[in-house]
């Protein structure tokens, strides 16, 4: 059964410290000092890449991304962009049409706001090609802290400092749910998860009891892609698993829900 309440995390006193954004694979994050826009896997010049690696010709939609994501920093009037990896598509870095896009995309950001990459396991020389760039953020590979919102992309556990926050937002899992309807005929939808972390998996990882973590109960949001071109995991079928290292594990599956774009809660994700 579903509902169209949305979601939001955080505390009912203080406001939601992440709330995305209905209809549109992003969400503003409360950072403490401002209003952060959060998108995930944004992979520019993906169909260069698709072009190479599958010999699918398709027609760049780079100008079409650019100016969802501008439209979306002017609808929600944020003071900061935070990239949840995978800003470029090209895994052995970005050259030809995809640093083209590159170039064109973080030139109109950083023309408005500043720019914060968590980097991914697709963004090798996205760092070297916009370091020292006036209001551009290279992130740790484990990801970093604003407030109490810990970022990662999710190809590396992140770090203790990471996980200390309330909520960690994470991309590389483009999750999507397979919908059938009664005829049997089904469709794919990006979709959001959220729901609460077990710390034994971390603790283990680190070699610590669960004791020493700076542990506070922290809600996990995985971001849908932003690209809707980059395919995705059905997190309800059988067979498509988690990517992240510390996922499945670390995530308490039964309350667990997915959401679609659109705010539709759909309950737990692997019973969807």
């Amino acid at each position: 059964m579903s509902d169209t309440t949305g979601f939001a995390t955080g505390s009912p006193d203080s406001g939601p410290l992440v709330e995305p954004i209905l209809g549109d694979p992003a969400a503003t994050v409360r950072t403490g000092d401002g209003v952060a826009l959060v998108v995930a896997d944004y992979h520019a010049g993906i169909e260069a890449g698709l072009r190479y690696e599958r010999g699918v010709e398709l027609e760049s939609s780079a100008d079409l991304r650019r100016i969802r994501l501008l439209g979306l920093l002017d609808r929600t009037d944020a003071d900061h962009l935070v990239a949840l990896g995978d800003l470029g598509h090209r895994v052995g870095g970005a050259d030809g049409a995809e640093a083209d896009e590159l170039d064109d995309l973080l030139g109109a950001l950083l023309d408005r706001v500043p720019v914060t990459l968590v980097p991914g396991n697709h963004d090798t020389g996205v760092a070297e090609r916009f370091a020292g760039e006036d209001g551009f953020t290279l992130a740790d590979t484990g990801g970093t802290r604003l407030g109490r919102v810990g970022f990662a992309h999710g190809h590396t556990w992140p770090t203790r400092d990471v996980l200390a926050g309330n909520v960690l937002c994470v991309g590389h899992e483009h999750p999507a749910v397979r919908l059938e309807d009664s005829v049997g005929g089904g469709r794919k939808e990006r979709a959001w998860l959220r729901g609460p972390l077990h710390p034994e998996p971390f603790a283990d990882h680190w070699g610590v009891n669960v004791a020493a973590l700076a542990w506070h109960d922290p809600d996990l949001v995985v971001f849908p892609a932003f690209n809707d071109r980059s395919g995705g995991t059905w997190v309800n079928v059988d067979g498509q698993g988690l990517l992240a290292p510390f996922l499945p594990d670390a995530l308490v599956d039964d309350r667990t829900d997915a959401y679609l774009l659109d705010g539709t809660r759909l309950g737990p994700y692997r019973t969807v």
